[in-house]
């Protein structure tokens, strides 16, 4: 089996096709917390905190002093951005918590399935052969007691 032909295969399977989709809605998911972040709950909370802007927030190691982060890049200095960082675990917050709920709500439906799938109506009559072996046990029963 060729080497293109093996790779073929394993790229076709539904695990790793349907693996693909879900990274690129995840990328795509991810753009989007990104946005809601930095665009619509950092601009409220700076504005709480006096107008600042946490994208500024830095350290300069190089030292200097420059008043905002594209300064202090475009100077070339070496900075340490831990506004940026305040913004990447808060975006990583809302994506955990938004999986959790996905997540919460797939087993609340896949446990209603199940019950569903889980009660029988009736139990199944027993098989014949029983149902008559059971009437001579309690016949010889009858017949031993009487004595």
């Amino acid at each position: 089996m060729s080497i293109f032909k093996e790779f073929k295969e394993f790229a076709m399977r539904g695990n790793v096709v349907d693996m693909a989709v879900g990274i690129i809605i995840g990328a795509a998911f991810g753009t989007i917390v990104k946005s809601l972040v930095n665009d619509v709950i950092m601009p409220p909370i700076g504005l709480l905190l006096g107008g600042v802007d946490f994208t500024d927030f830095f350290v300069t190691l190089s030292g200097g002093s420059y008043p905002s982060l594209a300064a202090a890049k475009e100077a070339g200095a070496v900075t340490l951005n831990y506004g940026a960082f305040i913004n990447t675990v808060i975006s990583f917050i809302i994506v955990a918590f938004a999986v959790f709920l996905l997540i919460k709500q797939i087993n609340r439906f896949t446990k209603k399935e199940e019950a569903k799938e889980e009660a029988p109506a009736e139990p199944p009559a027993p098989p014949r052969e029983e149902v008559l072996l059971e009437e001579i046990r309690d016949l010889l029963k009858a017949k031993n007691s009487g004595q």
